[in-house]
């Protein structure tokens, strides 16, 4: 396998072409890969999976890591996801391997054409929930928060696709990687016979020794292709108050779930935004000093998951709200996936724009924050317009 067999921290410098050569040497079942802004890393095979047992998550791949480097493992490393619901079982493992590189979007080799896309007549589609029910659910939803029942509730909905033929895995990973370089890319076993595949923007948290980082996404408005509109339309969410009241309540959880693991906490008064190929989001990069050395980068997102941007405020309610609305189980939809190692370090990413592959058949998932100040036909636009991100990669369309 090509790179670094090594923890990213003491890899060694390497030539152009190598994360590409990470990402062309994936291969669905067993492999694990992760393309983040910091490193790209390909897991193969299986060490050791993490227990599913009470224990919180963090102390059980801490004890799984220290156990691997007792075994004589020199750099062992936990992959995998997570699901939204933090009892559920976790899909994380210690690779039998696990090698290095440099962001993609170093890579100058990650600009060349990526495979060609599955011709759309080839998918059959189904929406569920359909767009009317969905929009029906946001509608319900709007009407008891301005009756004060709570604040915030992200709905969301699935696009069920089913080919003629194998999913070419592999293929479609390559296509998202190179649609977004810059952005989180994942395909990790999710389960018997299903792979967890996406290409997320959102930053859960990462840590770096005593520092860690956090990038909440909240509030969202669709790319155009014409310039001057997608100028405008970005413009327009930088001013909009019911994405810039979304994005303050998921900033305020951030912030009080991290502020007691800190001796400092950095978060800026504003939004910055970012741009995915699909998407316009407000953004905050959340920074901080970690008071205790022991907290780990897992400890860390479990303190934050679920945010307010993948679930609602206040959260009880909002799971009820998300259980009582959406006729599927979410999955690993809106938990989390990423990488630690025996040190403690880690980048965990939220989740999203994502699907679950199992043997011809895709299951993708996109969810809108739902406001009081919300409109059902706004939302389930905006849900179309994530689902882009994966439609794409496959050739298919609604």
């Amino acid at each position: 396998m090509p790179a670094s067999l090594s923890d990213p921290r003491t890899a060694p410098v390497v030539t152009p072409g190598e994360a590409t050569a990470l990402l062309d040497a994936y291969r669905a079942g067993t492999d694990r890969f992760l393309g983040t802004p910091r490193h790209t890393l390909l897991g193969r095979g299986t060490l050791t999976d993490v227990p599913h047992d009470s224990r919180p998550v963090h102390l059980r791949v801490r004890e799984t890591l220290r156990e691997r480097r007792a075994a004589g493992t020199p750099s062992p490393v936990v992959v995998g996801a997570l699901p939204f619901d933090p009892d559920g079982p976790p899909a994380l493992a210690v690779p039998a391997s696990v090698a290095w590189a440099p962001p993609l979007r170093e890579d100058p080799l990650v600009a060349l054409p990526a495979p060609d896309a599955e011709r759309a007549a080839d998918w059959q589609v189904r929406e569920v929930p359909e767009p009317a029910a969905y929009g029906a659910a946001v509608a319900a939803a709007v009407a008891r928060m301005r009756a004060g029942e709570f604040d915030k509730v992200v709905l969301a909905r699935t696009v069920e696709l089913t080919a003629p033929h194998d999913l070419d895995l592999p293929s479609m990973v390559q296509r998202l990687a190179r649609r977004d370089p810059s952005g989180y890319t994942f395909a990790v076993p999710g389960g018997p016979g299903r792979t967890l595949v996406g290409a997320s923007p959102e930053l859960l948290v990462s840590r770096t020794g005593g520092r860690l980082t956090a990038n909440p996404l909240a509030g969202s408005a669709p790319r155009s292709a014409d310039l001057a509109e997608d100028v405008r339309r970005a413009a327009a969410l930088l001013e909009s108050p019911k994405d810039l009241h979304e994005h303050a309540v998921v900033v305020d959880a951030v912030r009080a779930a991290l502020a007691p693991f800190c001796t400092r906490l950095e978060v800026p008064e504003r939004p910055a935004l970012v741009r995915t190929a699909a998407m316009w989001h407000l953004s905050t990069t959340v920074t901080g000093d970690l008071a205790d050395p022991e907290v780990c980068a897992l400890e860390l997102a479990s303190a934050l998951h679920p945010t307010p941007a993948v679930c609602g405020t206040p959260t009880p309610l909002a799971r009820e709200v998300i259980a009582a609305s959406e006729p599927f189980d979410r999955g690993p939809y809106t938990g989390m996936v990423g990488w630690q190692n025996a040190d403690g370090d880690g980048e965990w990413v939220v989740t999203i724009r994502c699907a679950e592959a199992e043997g011809r058949a895709l299951r993708l998932f996109a969810g809108a924050g739902v406001v009081a100040g919300s409109s059902p036909e706004a939302e389930t636009a905006e849900t179309g317009a994530k689902f882009r991100t994966f439609l794409s990669a496959v050739g298919a369309a609604l």
